[in-house]
């Protein structure tokens, strides 16, 4: 039934492995549409998951789908957990994104985990998810997909970027709306912080206190998907094969190799804002709490980086996957064309019914 008003949450896994973000909205419909995020939380993952998760492109197609029954077991623990903790009630759906074990849209293959029909039966509600796989058998990359939040939720900024396990940047040209992955972020930077035994560099500063190392820095900015034109997605498969050898030839220690990837990132992020025009790039993930990468990304851009408040920095995946589920469930188009390359336009996602 189409209505004005949703009460929804959404879950989004990232490639980061930070945990499980998720964020209770509702949407209200009345000449555009406007959201509130009223509870949100990160539960982080347990080490087991951890190294699981790490090792996905290794398992064989048996051994992920046993994986994906363990994980959507686990996942619909959490989200029965976020549930009952915050006395949650006459929920219109939960809508998940699964977490991402393979993404080879050149191969007509993406496979999150996560996004099976019981899902629907443990939680005991309706469940919107899978939102990747119609849109590669249209032809399309399967990502980005939150393009069509940043249109239609945020589209007072000129441009709307995600640091998160990897950047994603869109922007309105000419009446559309172009999206893409631009640069792994935290996926890289977390892998090698994670060799001093953090899970990550807080603020920055340890790859502050580090020097480039000129020559990885070209051959990073040389790898051939950064010549590529979009529509263009990348995943961990690509990570492994491309940036970690290149990364581990040099044999740096870890915080020269955080300081020169963190420019390289701010460089390449830097050259897919051509405006010459000072513009507003709202800014989110992750990635935005490095101060450090934050500056740098600044110094390279020269616009005006707006990092708004944290539930947006934190959430902003999580509620606009829960707004795909909306629009799913309205079957309006949440999966566009000129993003990903899909043959049409098409409202993507299953619907499953507890």
């Amino acid at each position: 039934m189409i209505k004005n008003n949703y009460n929804v949450i959404g879950v989004m896994s990232g490639t980061s492995l930070d945990g499980i973000d998720l964020a209770h909205c509702v949407f209200t419909y009345s000449d555009g549409w406007t959201f509130k995020i009223l509870e949100s939380e990160t539960f982080p993952y347990p080490s087991f998951w951890v190294g699981k998760l790490r090792d996905l492109v290794t398992f064989s197609m048996s051994e992920l789908r046993q994986l994906d029954e363990d994980y959507t077991y686990f996942i619909a623990q959490v989200i029965g957990q976020f549930i009952q903790k915050h006395a949650l009630t006459n929920l219109d759906a939960v809508c998940s994104h699964g977490h991402t074990a393979l993404h080879q849209p050149e191969n007509g293959l993406t496979y999150q985990i996560g996004n099976l029909p019981k899902l629907a039966t443990l939680l005991n509600e309706v469940v919107v998810c899978d939102f990747r796989v119609e849109d590669v058998a249209l032809g399309g990359q399967g990502a980005p997909l939150v393009p069509i939040g940043d249109r239609l939720l945020f589209s007072e900024y000129d441009y709307c970027l995600n640091l998160g396990g990897f950047a994603n940047i869109s922007s309105e040209i000419h009446g559309q709306r172009i999206a893409y992955d631009v640069c792994p972020v935290n996926i890289v930077l977390n892998y090698y912080v994670s060799k001093l035994g953090l899970d990550y560099d807080d603020g920055g500063r340890i790859a502050a206190s580090g020097k480039i190392k000129d020559l990885l820095l070209e051959q990073l900015n040389g790898l051939d998907f950064y010549k590529a034109s979009p529509p263009k997605s990348l995943g961990l498969e690509w990570v492994k094969s491309e940036v970690f050898p290149l990364i581990d030839s040099y044999q740096l220690n870890v915080i020269d190799i955080l300081r020169t990837f963190v420019e390289h990132c701010a460089i390449q992020i830097a050259n897919q804002i051509s405006s010459k025009n000072k513009v507003s790039v709202l800014t989110t993930g992750g990635g935005a709490f490095n101060t450090f990468f934050m500056d740098r990304l600044s110094d390279n851009t020269h616009h005006n980086i707006v990092i708004p408040e944290n539930s947006i920095i934190e959430y902003k995946e999580a509620l606009i996957f829960a707004f795909l589920g909306v629009l799913k469930l309205r079957n309006e188009f949440n999966c566009l064309s000129s993003v990903t390359g899909a043959l049409k336009d098409h409202s993507s996602g299953k619907i499953y019914y507890s």
